[in-house]
């Protein structure tokens, strides 16, 4: 039997409800970030060469920009069970023919395809979670779902590295789509079939970008998370070229890291609950430090890892600019998910560029940590405009 209820749901439905949202969240982060170890596997198959079979992860970053835009608009005013079925059928149905391959262009246009529903799901997800949350606990109740994403950094990928490893990178995406066959039948049966906490129409989704306040959040989003996959791109580099250590400190580091996205998440959710505009500042200045630390640590592994741990907690910082951007916009929430997962990709796409262009020029790879650091100013920046601005805001909202 099916949660078909229009009821709010109780605290014990509540925490199953945030589980099994959370395990949507962890079958996407499994989906995208356990092709890059498995690259080298995938090119071997194929035949291609690493840069070739690199459209693969191209393209489902394509995918989620093109998609979160249009299905969480297209999903906006639909309730938010069936949008979120609908979104893991395409999890379950794109990441099984990702397995099915038989060619590179075919996985590069199915792993396209896998990117659709993404941000589409993160969006409604996370609408949902703030929608059951009960007062004062918004900021919480949303980085519960995200912590499903950080989890798959910790556990979820370094397992299907050892079973691409072993076995073959196919049964890695075809276990994705068995779990988001499962997360399917999770969604029907325990997530209420209850009506959107507010109705949304066009006209209020796109007046969204009319909001000067909106775009700078966003701006923290573009310009200083671009540090946080600057860094994260070339550890591996750092560790082999620099710390000059075994092959599989690499992994440690990056289960250091993913440690660090889940406690950070958990931990600056808490306090966004209080005030996320003041923790998002806070967190900023601290990932400043952290960026310039990363240069020297990289010569003592142990003290790299505590670093990379440091710069890990940073990633919390998704689920408050969620709820700064829900805050300062309280109409056009469907757009507003979809712009923050279109940022993220953004982000993820000029990190990595910068840093490569750093080292193109001569730079060692820790050095990326200066570039990183650079990038988290700038987005210190864009922060210190919004709070500006919002200090503002409030200014005028209390003469009023």
């Amino acid at each position: 039997m099916s949660a078909d209820v229009t009821s709010p749901p109780s605290q014990l439905n509540r925490t199953a409800i945030l589980v099994v949202l959370a395990l949507g969240t962890f079958i996407l982060g499994l989906s995208e970030f356990s092709m890059m170890p498995m690259l080298p596997l995938i090119s071997e198959t194929f035949g291609s060469t690493p840069s070739q079979t690199g459209y693969a992860i191209s393209a489902y970053a394509i995918g989620v920009v093109i998609g979160a835009p249009i299905l969480m608009l297209t999903t906006a005013n639909m309730r938010k069970r069936k949008a979120l079925l609908i979104f893991l059928s395409l999890m379950c149905i794109s990441n099984g023919l990702s397995a099915l391959a038989t060619s590179l262009e075919q996985l590069v246009i199915f792993r396209f395809l896998s990117g659709l529903p993404h941000g589409a799901y993160f969006g409604a997800a996370i609408l949902l979670a703030s929608d059951i949350a009960p007062q004062g606990k918004r900021a919480s109740f949303m980085s519960k779902v995200f912590m499903g994403l950080t989890i798959a950094t910790i556990v979820g990928v370094p397992i299907v590295t050892l079973v691409g490893q072993n076995l073959s990178w196919r049964y890695c995406l075809a276990g994705a789509a068995v779990l988001a066959f499962i997360a399917f039948i999770f969604v029907y049966k325990v997530v209420p079939n209850i009506d959107n906490a507010k109705p949304s129409n066009l006209l209020n989704e796109f007046g969204v970008l009319k909001n000067k306040l909106v775009w700078s959040i966003l701006g923290i989003v573009i310009i200083g998370f671009g540090g946080v996959f600057c860094i994260y791109t070339y550890i591996a580099d750092t560790i082999l070229d620099v710390t000059k250590t075994a092959p599989y400190t690499i992994s440690i580091a990056m289960v250091m890291f993913g440690i660090g996205c889940t406690l950070g998440n958990y931990i600056l959710g808490k306090a966004a609950d209080k005030s996320a505009i003041k923790t998002t500042g806070f967190a900023l200045i601290c990932t400043i430090v952290f960026a310039f630390a990363y240069v020297s640590a990289s010569h003592n592994i142990w003290m790299l890892y505590a670093v990379i741990f440091f710069i890990g907690c940073s990633v919390g910082l998704a689920t408050l600019i969620q709820s700064l951007l829900m805050d300062v916009s309280p109409d056009g929430h469907a757009m507003i998910g979809a712009l923050v997962q279109c940022a993220f990709n953004v982000a993820n796409a000029i990190g990595p560029w910068v840093g490569g262009m750093a080292i193109a020029q001569g730079a060692a790879p820790n050095e990326t940590g200066y570039v990183a650091a650079i990038l988290f100013i700038g987005g210190f920046f864009m922060w210190l405009l919004s709070y500006i601005q919002l200090n503002k805001k409030q200014q005028v909202a209390q003469t009023c």
